[in-house]
């Protein structure tokens, strides 16, 4: 990973200019790379045992190694992080995510990433040109680019406690959409920047290429990738495969002038939804182990530049500035999440208060803030100003919000595990693994690596695991409902399963109707008590 020195109060070249580097400088870079790599170590053993969040722990130590461990200062490159950081985080992510649950979200999730954005990027814009007198075109691209949430602090904070599952796909699919629709955004502002201004039906068409374009992208390449996951069932080639489509729908995205965000979404998705489960159990966990290791290495650099790239002298005198753009963005976030939440109740499943909460609590800033920052246009009025804004509001926001957010998450008291779920879950274990492991015997038979005798032996070992925890669960359900207790958390926990069940008929009929089989006349009432059901179910 090539990074180049910043431009602006934190940068000590131009960001554009290209650098040869000799031999070595080469070889000086790979023992930075190497202190980079001891660093990130170091704070991951130190941050599990003080328990704070990993990413605010690289963020301080960029700050405190900057001139002590380094041999020459470096910061980030905004194409570094556009081209190749920010595909792989987002691909990462989709392919991670059950369309099932995304599915059942939709209609929050669109609410946050559509309308919420769009919301809080013009709150916030207008509170900072009041506050900090910046120049309306300024204020409104930094209004954009503060509506971006850092997932991954969220993520860490959820893993402390027990969360609803509910919340948590809420929270990723947000934070999937909300990437693309943000660049999306900006894109336009930095049109009507350069050319001084653009009608509103030029503003409205480029956004429907944009997003209609990338979806369609995204589709047609996640399903090509599908038809060759069919061809290939080699771990290494298929890891290939997917880097290849990873990078590859963001490049042709950039090139059609649609949202590349959006089509490394729906390819991710698509992928990790429909080719996955064409491999072998062995290759599928090659591929998610990498995706896994990938994301958290292409995170660990970045915020630990993060941290390297700021100035703590400059850091402490923006600090106040700094306050003033993170309380303009939780106005922002404030004011759009409980109009629209309220609304959603409507159309949908409302959301509890102490969800929508965290879903404020949780608005951190991260690393594609300061990318999108860099990224800016050199004509923009006060980018400089920007620059240093933006970097000293994430530093904050990172350590600030990032440290408190686990507190947070737990006074809310978001989920409740009893000893009954946790018996039902280990129950729920040994079934899940078992049957993965027939799933794997039975590829091994096919492809002639383990003859019958043996495939017959261990297929019947497995077996017999299976029907021992089905017989356990099915005593354990019977006696529940003979002695007539039911928590409410063991009534969420069977909404939990209904709800999957009730997407899966949805899913068969929206099929079934794709290819004919059935009239719309047949399905109408069918589909409506099916939507019935649903909206009757308890949050998970």
């Amino acid at each position: 990973m090539i990074v180049l020195p910043l431009a602006t109060t934190f940068i000590s070249a131009p960001l554009e200019q290209t650098i040869s580097e000799p031999p070595g400088e080469i070889t000086g870079l790979v023992n930075t790379l190497i202190v980079l790599l001891l660093v990130a170590t170091a704070v991951a053993l130190i941050t599990r045992r003080l328990r704070i969040p990993y990413v605010v722990g690289l963020v301080l130590a960029g700050l405190a190694v900057t001139q002590q461990v380094l041999p020459e200062s470096i910061g980030l490159n905004p194409d570094v992080i556009l081209n190749l950081f920010l595909p792989i985080l987002i691909f990462e992510a989709a392919i991670n995510t059950d369309i099932s649950r995304l599915r059942s979200t939709i209609r929050p999730i669109a609410l946050l990433a559509g309308p919420g954005v769009m919301l809080s990027a013009v709150i916030t814009a207008i509170l900072l040109q009041v506050w900090l007198g910046l120049a309306w075109i300024t204020a409104a691209a930094v209004g954009v680019i503060l509506t971006i949430t850092d997932t991954v602090s969220v993520i860490v904070a959820f893993r402390s406690v027990p969360v609803p599952s509910r919340l948590t796909t809420i929270v990723e699919g947000e934070s999937l959409f909300n990437d693309g629709i943000a660049l999306v955004l900006l894109s336009l502002i930095t049109t009507i920047h350069l050319q001084g201004s653009i009608s509103l039906s030029d503003g409205i068409q480029q956004m429907v290429i944009a997003f209609v374009g990338g979806g369609a992208l995204g589709v047609g390449l996640g399903y090509l990738c599908v038809g060759l996951f069919r061809q290939l069932d080699d771990a290494l080639s298929n890891i290939l495969l997917t880097v290849a489509v990873s990078l590859g729908t963001f490049q042709i995205g950039q090139v059609l002038g649609v949202s590349s965000a959006i089509a490394v979404v729906i390819a991710g998705l698509v992928i990790g939804n429909l080719g996955f489960r064409r491999t072998s159990a062995s290759t599928r966990v090659t591929l998610l182990n990498f995706w896994e290791y990938a994301g958290f290495g292409v995170n660990t650099f970045i915020f630990l530049l993060v941290g390297i790239a700021v100035e703590p002298r400059i850091l402490l005198q923006t600090i106040p500035a700094a306050l003033l753009a993170v309380l303009a963005y939780q106005i922002g976030r404030v004011l759009s999440i409980y109009p629209l939440l309220f609304l959603l109740r409507f159309c949908d499943r409302p959301l509890p208060l102490r969800w929508q909460h965290v879903l404020i609590a949780g608005n951190v800033k991260g690393s594609l803030s300061m990318a999108l920052a860099i990224s800016l246009p050199f004509t923009l009025p006060d980018r400089a100003e920007v620059i240093t804004l933006v970097f000293s509001t994430v530093l904050v926001s990172l350590v600030g919000q990032g440290l408190s957010l686990p507190w947070v998450v737990k006074r809310l008291r978001l989920s409740h595990s009893s000893a009954i779920r946790q018996r039902m879950e280990h129950l729920q274990l040994t079934m899940i693994t078992a049957k993965a492991a027939q799933e794997e015997l039975q590829h091994l038979l096919q492809f002639g690596s383990l003859s019958k005798s043996l495939y017959e032996e261990l297929f019947a070992t497995y077996q017999a695991r299976i029907a021992a925890s089905e017989r356990d669960l099915r005593e354990l359900y019977n006696q529940r409902l003979a002695d007539g207790v039911s928590t409410l958390e063991e009534q969420g926990y069977l909404d939990s399963t209904l709800r999957r069940l009730y997407l899966a008929e949805k899913g068969a009929i929206n099929d079934a109707l794709r290819q004919g089989l059935l009239s719309d006349e047949v399905t109408q009432d069918y589909m409506q008590a099916l939507d019935e059901k649903l909206l009757s179910l308890k949050d998970d």
